[in-house]
């Protein structure tokens, strides 16, 4: 049995050999993520190329902002219920 912190060194030792070679799984996931984001900012694919990725670009950020601000409002709450 592993303690908790051989665990982390396993999951981190698995993790680095995993990008080592280059195959984090995730591209699949990241190209229906912009595809779902392209669709937000341009339904009607009527803007140039450069502009609609600008877009995404700011679409993305906009959404990771308000992960980040929910993810904070979480810890508040938690970090709240604890004292």
């Amino acid at each position: 049995m592993l303690s908790p912190s051989q665990r982390t060194l396993r999951a981190r030792a698995a993790a680095y050999a995993l990008h080592a070679q280059g195959g984090t799984n995730t591209k699949a996931a990241y190209a229906a993520r912009i595809a779902k984001l392209e669709d937000r900012v341009d339904p009607g694919r009527s803007l140039t190329p450069e502009d609609r990725a600008r877009r995404v670009r700011q679409a993305m950020r906009s959404d990771m902002a308000a992960l980040a601000l929910r993810a904070s409002r979480a810890r508040s709450r938690k970090a709240g219920q604890a004292a």
